[in-house]
């Protein structure tokens, strides 16, 4: 699976564009400022885009009026689909965000029934009770997703349902040529519908990846031979910036060994999930982290342990934004152009390496040293092995471990190291170190 391989740049098309956050009904081709980015998108090295909701919807895209229409404020059909050219020109893959367990109240077929009401032909498209009435004074209950009433839930075991959905998918291939699909709330969603996905994507485009959100839990239902590719990594996602904020390695170590280590308990082994270390639904890295110098070192260990890598626009220079109880505007700024600076340096290698050697990709995982402020361990495959060392102190540190090789090339400065036993580290520093069989 080509997505296996990648690394994801997340883009929140509304907020990134600069389209007003409620639908005012306004057609403006906004979504072309995604071609003056696909230069740097690929000197970034990054070879897939993931495009959250860009279909017509009442405000912020989870809340979809129409599966076949772009959103009127970022443009039409057609300045999509030459987007998606221009992506694609550019070796960069398009991944869409597929909304399927809910819709917003404007979505048509919900409208028929606010018509209708018992006479429309798509009562039965969602999950609604004609005893009672809704917050809106609709004369009928409906269940809204969460609580979320502006969130009509879809009754995704109505044959008529799913197959509405598969002809929506069938036109996005055909008509913008998408190469996936990251499922939105997928841990709600019907396992049968994700069956039903999988397979009939398969016919369509053998090599159409899906991706789902998922938050906590065991990964393994729902990412599988049956259902989908991968899914969203958000243990190891609080592990990430927690071990930073805490000066506590241990506890992203025991998430990594938990999930991808060779214990038979291992969970992960061999999985491919997506990580992140902040996308539109959380506080941005820069701002989380309580020290600012530990933002490369994140990346660092993003880039170095198992999984897909998904940076989000604007955080590979350190852009800040917080999440607040009444908003994620904050979360998803419009930028005018891309700034790079010695973070963006620092990803930019990390990415080349990335999808250059193979061991990042595939290497299986084995903890070679940890303290509260160090950590090491080991990646290895048929290709060669890799090394990552990470000291999060103020000061230097020596590491003790068993490398199962005499040296590796660093592949920051390309210098040969030599193992005898230990390693002296910088403080507030990583390394990667690669022997090549």
């Amino acid at each position: 699976m080509w997505a296996y391989n990648s690394i994801f740049y997340q883009i929140y098309p509304i907020g990134f564009c600069g389209a007003p956050v409620h639908n005012d009904g306004v057609c403006v081709p906004r979504i072309r400022k995604l071609m003056d980015w696909s230069e740097y998108l690929q000197t970034l090295g990054v070879d897939s885009i993931l495009l959250n909701p860009i279909f017509e919807s009442d405000n912020h895209g989870y809340d979809t009026r129409d599966f076949k229409t772009i959103d009127c404020r970022l443009g039409t059909n057609e300045d999509f689909k030459e987007v998606c050219e221009d992506l694609h020109k550019h070796n960069v893959k398009i991944v869409l965000d597929g909304v399927f367990n809910h819709v917003g109240r404007g979505f048509w077929a919900f409208k028929d029934v606010q018509e209708k009401k018992w006479d429309s032909p798509y009562k039965d498209w969602f999950h609604i009770s004609f005893d009672g009435n809704s917050c809106y004074n609709d004369g009928f209950w409906y269940e809204g997703w969460e609580g979320h009433f502006e969130l009509v839930k879809l009754n995704l075991q109505n044959p008529a349902v799913v197959d509405y959905l598969m002809e929506c998918v069938k036109y996005w291939i055909d008509e913008f040529d998408i190469d996936g699909l990251r499922l939105d709330v997928a841990y709600s969603l019907d396992h049968n519908f994700m069956r039903r996905l999988r397979s009939y994507t398969q016919e369509l485009k053998p090599d159409f990846a899906l991706i789902g959100e998922v938050l906590f839990g065991d990964y393994n239902i729902i990412v599988n031979d049956e259902m989908l590719h991968s899914c969203t990594n958000y243990e190891c996602y609080k592990g990430l910036y927690s071990s930073f904020n805490c000066m506590n390695m241990f506890e992203i170590a025991h998430s990594l060994h938990r999930q991808f280590g060779s214990d038979q308990w291992c969970i992960y082994r061999g999985k491919h999930l997506m990580t992140f270390v902040d996308n539109h639904d959380v506080t941005r890295l820069a701002s989380i982290l309580t020290n600012k110098k530990h933002i490369p070192l994140a990346y660092g260990l993003l880039l170095g342990m198992p999984g897909i890598p998904c940076l989000y626009y604007g955080s590979e220079w350190g852009c800040e934004g917080k999440k607040t109880n009444n908003s994620d505007d904050d979360l998803r700024p419009c930028f005018e152009k891309a700034e790079w600076n010695a973070l963006t340096d620092t990803i930019q290698k990390l990415n080349t390496f990335h999808t250059s050697i193979s061991t990042f990709t595939y290497g299986d995982y084995t903890q070679l040293y940890i303290q509260n402020k160090q950590i090491v361990f080991k990646r290895c495959d048929e290709n060669g092995q890799l090394i990552f060392c990470m000291n999060i102190d103020n000061d230097p540190a020596e590491v003790y471990f068993d490398a199962g090789c005499e040296s590796g090339i660093d592949l920051f400065t390309n210098k040969e190291i030599e193992f005898n036993g230990s390693l002296e580290l910088e403080k507030k520093s990583f390394q990667i170190i690669y022997t090549k069989w």
